[in-house]
C-alpha cells in the first residue's frame, strides 16, 4: 500500500501539470471536491485553486496529506478503488495497459492513432479518457476469468479499449456487452470494415466505435509518450 502511496505522489509531484494530476486521482478515486475539503477540513476554493492551477503547486508535504486522504476515504467507503489497484498490479500476457497522467480527449487519442469512427464519431470531443489498455481478444476472451474483467481497466473505466487480433469485430463486442463494466470507446485494430452486429452492440451500449490500421508498435510508442 505504502509503495502505491509513493507512486501516485511521486507522479503528481513530478507532474508539468501539477493541478490536472490531483485532480485525476481525486476523480479516480470518486471523491468530490466537497468531500475532499470537508475530510482535510479546508475549504473547497482553495482544492479548486490547486487543480485549476491559480494557486502554487503545492509542496510535497500537502502531496502526501492529499494521498493519505484520498485512500483513507477509500477505506472508509470499502476499499474497492484500492483493490482495483491491487488485482491492476498483476501481469498479464494479453493486455498492456497505458494509465495518462492527465485526460485526454477521445479526438485527439484517435488522430494519434489514426482511428477511424465507424460510431459515435460526435461523442468523441465531449469524452475525456484517463487510459487505454491494448487487449490481445482471442485471448481475452477465451483466457481471462470473467470475474477478473475489470483488471483490464487499470484505475478507472474512463479508458479506451484496443482490441488486437480483430477478424471482423463481433467477438470483442460481444465480450463488452456480457461484461458488467464498459469503456469509454472501443477501437479495432487491423480491420477497416466491422461486422453489422459488432456495430449495432455499439450503438446499444452507446460506445463510439472505432478502427484503426496503423503498426502496433507505432501505436504502443505514441500512447507511451502520452504517459509522460
Amino acid at each position: 500500500m505504502e509503495e502505491l502511496k509513493v507512486k501516485i505522489a511521486g507522479e503528481i509531484a513530478l507532474s508539468k501539470d501539477v493541478g490536472s494530476a490531483l485532480k485525476k486521482w481525486r476523480e479516480i478515486f470518486g471523491i468530490s471536491q466537497t468531500e475532499l475539503s470537508e475530510f482535510l477540513k479546508i475549504s473547497s476554493s482553495t482544492i479548486s485553486d490547486y487543480e485549476s492551477s491559480r494557486r502554487k503547486s503545492p509542496g510535497i508535504a500537502i502531496v502526501r496529506r492529499f494521498v493519505d486522504a484520498i485512500f483513507e476515504m477509500d477505506a472508509q467507503k470499502g476499499g474497492e478503488i484500492t483493490k482495483k489497484f491491487k488485482a491492476a498490479e498483476e501481469t498479464h500476457t494479453f493486455f498492456h495497459v497505458f494509465n495518462f497522467p492527465k485526460p485526454i480527449s477521445a479526438n485527439d487519442l484517435a488522430k494519434t492513432i489514426d482511428a477511424k469512427p465507424v460510431f459515435g464519431k460526435e461523442k468523441l470531443g465531449d469524452l475525456n479518457l484517463f487510459g487505454c489498455t491494448l487487449l490481445d481478444s482471442i485471448k481475452v476472451i477465451l483466457e481471462l476469468p470473467y470475474e477478473n474483467f475489470m483488471r483490464i481497466y487499470s484505475t478507472t473505466t474512463q479508458r479506451a479499449l484496443i482490441f488486437t487480433g480483430v477478424a471482423t469485430g463481433r467477438s470483442p463486442l460481444v465480450a463488452v456487452r456480457v461484461a458488467p463494466i464498459k469503456p469509454a470507446i472501443i477501437i479495432l485494430h487491423g480491420i477497416t470494415e466491422v461486422d453489422k452486429l459488432a456495430v449495432k452492440i455499439a450503438q446499444s451500449e452507446n460506445i463510439p466505435l472505432l478502427t484503426t490500421t496503423m503498426d502496433m508498435e507505432e501505436i504502443k510508442k505514441r500512447l507511451k509518450a502520452f504517459e509522460g
